[in-house]
């Protein structure tokens, strides 16, 4: 029981945090932390519930994702690869030494102070809809995914404040950065599944269950949310969220008051 209730509260962490700009995978960890979630599969487990998250995007553009659309999925293979190439290449080195705590509370506050500099004020976009992107613009875009491999920068962060600066309106970068989730998330699941499968047990199936099915629906109804916010509202509260949230975990590692590992 003990075990389900973790899943259940890391799969709402991470449906509810996968496509805002606040990092998933920082508040996995710190969640985890929090909840001395040990599990020899947690890698596995991490990876699954963020494709259950996935899955949820799938299920609300469906309309497009089943459409013939080979426009949308050159575009998505271009993003993917800069990404890809980079974390096969520096993974270990970043799991080893910067999937900690204090690391990520760091990329939490560095990450909102990039994010109030480049929303403030009205931008003028050159591209308004993922429709009117080039294959150039999903190479930029993928790029700078690159930076979402340091835990605590979000990659939909790291995506959709790139777009941005690339010249994307702000409902088109989010949108584009929804798009890119799929096969970043497909890919890195399919890895940690076959690279860690002996840690994987049937035993686990039940809180691997459970895990992705509540962050298929939490992300699911954070992906409608924010559509409809990023409409009509810009990103600083986040950035204001991700500064006060990385302080408040600086601070109790500093004073003791959580032992944070």
């Amino acid at each position: 029981m003990s075990d389900l209730l973790d899943a259940l509260v890391l799969g709402v962490v991470e449906g509810l945090t996968e496509f805002l700009p606040i990092s998933s995978t920082g508040h996995l960890i710190l969640a985890g932390d929090l909840l001395n979630f040990n599990h020899p599969g947690r890698d596995v487990f991490y990876v699954a519930i963020q494709t259950g998250a996935m899955l949820a995007v799938v299920w609300e553009y469906r309309a497009r994702f089943f459409r013939i659309d080979p426009g949308l999925w050159f575009q998505l293979a271009i993003a993917f690869l800069p990404a890809a190439v980079l974390g096969l290449l520096a993974g270990g080195f970043i799991k080893d030494f910067l999937f900690k705590p204090v690391p990520v509370a760091l990329a939490f506050i560095f990450g909102g102070l990039i994010i109030l500099w480049v929303d403030r004020g009205e931008r003028s976009a050159r591209v308004e809809s993922t429709r009117d992107m080039t294959w150039l613009d999903a190479l930029k875009v993928g790029c700078a995914q690159c930076f979402a491999l340091i835990p605590g920068t979000s990659r939909s962060g790291a995506t959709i404040i790139g777009g941005m600066l690339f010249g994307l309106s702000r409902r088109a970068a989010t949108e584009f950065s929804f798009f890119l989730a799929i096969p970043t998330l497909f890919a890195a699941c399919a890895y940690e599944a076959i690279k860690n499968r002996h840690l994987l047990a049937v035993a686990d199936l039940p809180a691997f269950g459970v895990g992705f099915a509540a962050a298929f629906v939490s992300a699911f109804l954070c992906v409608r949310w924010l559509i409809r916010f990023v409409s009509h509202h810009d990103f600083t509260p986040f950035a204001w969220y991700r500064i006060a949230f990385g302080a408040v975990i600086l601070l109790t590692a500093y004073t003791g008051i959580v032992s944070w590992e």
